[in-house]
């Protein structure tokens, strides 16, 4: 693994340099093993409707844009919080999701947050059970997670790992972009499930 810093990256290229790293908060470590990758407003370089950023900077939104290596937390449905990494240059907005991932230390900790007797290869798996599996909460939005002394830190595999791509999960716009990244047979990769609401391709 290298501690290096996450670069200003189109979304799906920074989606694809951030699948494998290493997320560690305390004594728990994640593998990233599955993401998603979200653009920013018409008129960016990478308009995305499906992106809490696509309308423009909000005070929820505004890690989004920039710059790159912060930690953009909400909370979902009022139901459980999601972690993105905002990965444009700075004022231009694009995030990955982390939606899964195997864990590597700490599994003690993660099940005291978790439902017992969860599975180990879902106890990560799926963008609000990932935070969870952390305890991320809204206090944790805007940190940069290269930092030394961030609480929540990154490092970024110094291999390259085989990668398939396909459409996201969930959305209702912009549905079919092959934006979701995952790696192949890995712990925490969800089922791919499309949204009722989006329409055929």
């Amino acid at each position: 693994m290298t501690s290096g810093r996450l670069s200003a990256l189109d979304p799906v290229s920074a989606a694809r340099a951030l699948l494998a790293a290493h997320i560690r908060v305390g004594d728990v470590t994640l593998r990233v093993t599955e993401v998603e990758a979200y653009g920013g407003p018409e008129g960016g370089p990478w308009p995305d409707p499906a992106a809490h950023s696509y309308r423009g900077p909000t005070g929820r939104n505004r890690v989004m844009f920039g710059p790159a290596g912060h930690l953009y937390v909400y909370r979902s449905y009022g139901i459980h919080h999601c972690a993105n990494i905002s990965v444009g240059p700075d004022g231009t907005a694009a995030a990955v999701l982390l939606r899964g991932a195997e864990v590597i230390t700490g599994e003690n900790g993660v099940r005291t947050r978790r439902t017992p007797h969860t599975p180990l290869e879902n106890l990560a798996r799926g963008p609000g059970n990932f935070a969870q599996a952390l305890g991320l909460t809204l206090d944790d939005n805007g940190l940069d997670v290269f930092a030394p002394d961030a609480r929540v830190s990154v490092m970024l595999a110094d291999t390259k790992t085989q990668v398939e791509a396909g459409p996201r999960v969930g959305i209702s716009v912009a549905a079919d972009r092959p934006w979701r990244l995952w790696i192949p047979g890995g712990i925490g990769v969800s089922a791919y499930r499309r949204s009722p609401r989006a329409p055929m391709p």
